[in-house]
């Protein structure tokens, strides 16, 4: 039987990669026909990466013209993580589109909540919870996650407190099949860990129920099975689109991650 600190960070999942995209410093709106400026897209990673896993997509999304930054996720906590993205987003001017991978989905659902600024919410296989709800109750809510206790590495890194890690052996066909190995090798290597304790944190107030959204089911996913991500579609009256890709569709298929966050932009 896992424990709760154990069983917490099962949830944990999100983009993978080694470093981040651009900084806050490209983050000014640009100009559009009719003076509407283009909102400012904010990419954000979750558990077991950083923000390059958004590499392919900001690339898509700075050729138009669109700008772009993907700042870090601290990863230790959920109250203290959106806290921080709150923070960022404070320093934004104009409209913006926040863009979620897996366990950044939580973050930007806390995070955006009361911004007058933020016109939409992108999921990618994300978690969208509603108030009071845990990022480990909505992943084993529907069977068909593999991202179970063997999966992991647990590392103490302070006293009483834990990290978790995804195994070499179990990365590439639980996180990432879609992806070359070559390339996942380096992904695993480059990890950031889930503290154990974020995992089992109760959601705030969610600002799907206020923000338009929009939710890239992935149909593959072997860490957030697709029926939760639907379920979770469907509660927020998000506008959904389906892909057939691994949990890192916005690494396989980042045309059709770009795509949708464009959509959301309009």
């Amino acid at each position: 039987m896992m424990t709760t600190t154990r069983r917490a960070v099962l949830a944990g999942s999100a983009a993978v990669a080694t470093s981040a995209v651009l900084g806050t410093s490209e983050a000014q709106a640009h100009p559009r026909p009719g003076n509407k400026p283009k909102p400012t897209v904010v990419l954000v990673h979750g558990a077991f990466a950083d923000a390059s896993g958004w590499n392919d997509v900001a690339a898509k999304l700075l050729r138009d013209g669109y700008p772009v930054i993907a700042p870090a996720n601290p990863l230790r906590g959920v109250a203290s993580d959106s806290a921080y993205l709150a923070s960022i987003l404070t320093t934004l001017t104009g409209p913006i589109v926040l863009a979620a991978h897996s366990y950044g989905g939580i973050v930007v659902t806390n995070a955006a909540t009361g911004n007058p600024n933020v016109k939409a919410l992108v999921y990618v296989a994300a978690f969208a919870p509603d108030q009071g709800e845990s990022l480990l109750q909505l992943q084993t809510q529907f069977p068909g996650s593999k991202l179970n206790e063997a999966a992991l590495d647990f590392r103490p890194y302070a006293e009483g407190l834990v990290d978790g890690y995804i195994k070499k052996e179990f990365f590439h066909d639980v996180f990432a099949g879609d992806v070359k190995e070559s390339t996942t090798d380096l992904m695993h290597a480059g990890q950031r860990p889930a503290d154990a304790r974020t995992l089992g944190e109760p959601s705030g107030a969610p600002a799907w129920k206020t923000i338009p959204s929009y939710y890239l089911v992935v149909k593959n996913d072997q860490v957030l099975p697709a029926a939760a991500q639907r379920f979770m579609a469907k509660r927020a009256k998000s506008e959904v689109r389906e892909v057939g890709a691994s949990h890192v569709a916005m690494i396989s298929q980042p045309s059709a991650a770009a795509d949708l966050i464009r959509h959301a932009a309009r």
